[in-house]
C-alpha cells in the first residue's frame, strides 16, 4: 500500500511539474491530484524539493548509466570521436525512459525544461552529487571533440543546444503535425531527435569567432 501510494504521489506530481512548473505547482495540488494527504507527501519525501528531485530520479537512473553505457561503447570504436558521434549517444538512452513512463522521453524533457528556466538551485547540487561522474566525463568528451573552443564559447554553445532541445522536444507533437500536414513527413520521436542531433552537432562545430 506505501509504494502505491508513493506512486500515486510521484505520477501526480510529475504531471503537475511538468505542465505547470516546479514553483507553481503547490503541494495541496499534488495531494489532490494523487487523492492522499498532505502527511504522506511529508512521509515519503520530507519536502517539495526532495519530491521534485524524485520525480526526476526515476527517469535519471534510466538514463544516465545508459549515456555511461553508449560512451564506453563509442570510445571502443573510436578514441577520436566527431561531435556528432558524441551526440548520438543520447539518443537511444532518451528513447529509454519512453519505459520509465508513458511517453516518459517528452515528459523528462519537459521537466528537465522547467528544472532550466526556473530557479531551482538545489537541483544542480543533486545532479552533482548523484550524476556527477557521467556528467564529467561526458562534458570531458565535449571539450575533447571541439578543443578550438574557449571555455566561454563552449558555455553558450551548449546553452543555445539545451534551448533548442527543450524548446522542440516540449513541441514536438505539435511540430509533428506541421510536418505531416505540410510536408507529408511521417511524426517520429526518434527521429525528430536524430534531426535535432544533426543540428546541435554543426552548432557546436562551427568555427569560434
Amino acid at each position: 500500500m506505501a509504494s502505491n501510494t508513493k506512486e500515486q504521489i510521484l505520477n501526480a506530481a510529475e504531471m503537475l511539474f511538468a505542465e505547470h512548473g516546479f514553483a507553481d505547482t503547490s503541494l495541496r495540488a499534488i495531494t489532490q491530484a494523487a487523492k492522499v494527504n498532505l502527511a504522506s507527501v511529508n512521509y515519503h519525501f520530507g519536502s517539495k524539493k526532495l519530491l521534485i528531485q524524485a520525480v526526476l530520479q526515476r527517469y535519471l537512473d534510466v538514463l544516465m548509466p545508459e549515456i555511461d553505457h553508449q560512451l564506453t561503447i563509442m570510445l571502443e570504436k573510436n578514441e577520436s570521436p566527431t561531435t556528432e558521434q558524441l551526440m548520438t549517444t543520447l539518443v537511444d538512452p532518451l528513447l529509454s525512459l519512453n519505459r520509465v513512463r508513458p511517453n516518459g522521453t517528452a515528459t523528462f524533457v519537459q521537466l528537465l525544461g522547467r528544472g532550466y528556466t526556473e530557479t531551482q538551485g538545489h537541483l544542480r547540487r543533486f545532479m552533482t552529487v548523484n550524476f556527477g561522474d557521467v556528467l564529467g566525463r561526458f562534458m570531458g568528451i565535449i571539450q575533447d571533440v571541439v578543443p578550438g573552443l574557449s571555455a566561454a564559447d563552449l558555455f553558450w554553445r551548449l546553452h543555445f543546444a539545451m534551448g533548442t532541445f527543450v524548446f522542440s522536444m516540449a513541441s514536438s507533437q505539435a511540430l509533428g503535425e506541421i510536418a505531416a500536414a505540410d510536408y507529408q513527413e511521417d511524426f517520429d520521436i526518434k527521429n525528430v531527435i536524430e534531426k535535432l542531433v544533426r543540428y546541435i552537432s554543426a552548432g557546436l562545430d562551427a568555427p569560434a569567432n
